[in-house]
């Protein structure tokens, strides 16, 4: 799957993240609640994932606040901390660039997740290392509140089924270039 994200990213370039951003807004006009104070996590990408970076800014824009993860070394979750365009990143854990320690942690309403792939009913195949599923699941048993987790990826990357058990967290919602999906409706 990590050839078939490479050559998706190769052929649809930066047009598939204004398409992310296209489709983003489509799903918010048809149930993915979002609000002025909504508190969004995205990522910073790595390699060949979807950009998620111009979205992140016009919601920015429109009075959400945004967060980026970082990782949690001892309990393997992710913790966000607040993000806005321009602010400074350092590179940590995984070469991932994550906010500077100083900025405030906060829990995001809704979850933007990166991916390798994903099936049909929304189960997601990450990179193995089980943060997002850890994190997800400790939001959806009320640990922090509740969590909308967003998948993010190419169409390319949709399956008919990826290896799922019970440490895997399922999508809500997933959004491509080509379109959007909604799960556990």
């Amino acid at each position: 799957m990590r050839v078939v994200r490479n050559l998706a990213h190769n052929q649809a370039g930066q047009k598939a993240s204004q398409r992310i951003c296209e489709n983003f807004s489509w799903a918010r006009n048809n149930g993915l609640a979002l609000h002025r104070g909504t508190i969004i996590s995205g990522y910073w990408p790595i390699l060949d994932e979807l950009d998620v970076r111009i979205l992140l800014e016009g919601l920015s824009s429109e009075g959400m606040q945004c967060v980026l993860p970082v990782v949690h070394k001892t309990t393997k979750t992710l913790l966000f901390r607040s993000w806005q365009p321009n602010d400074p990143l350092a590179v940590k854990c995984f070469g991932i660039s994550e906010p500077k320690a100083n900025q405030p942690c906060m829990n995001p309403d809704v979850m933007l997740v990166p991916l390798l792939a994903v099936d049909y009913q929304g189960n997601r195949l990450g990179y193995g290392g089980g943060y997002f599923d850890r994190t997800i699941f400790s939001y959806r048993l009320k640990q922090f509140g509740s969590v909308t987790a967003v998948g993010i990826a190419f169409e390319a990357q949709r399956i008919t089924k990826v290896p799922f058990d019970d440490q895997d967290a399922r999508l809500d919602w997933l959004v491509t270039e080509k379109g959007i999906y909604r799960f556990n409706v």
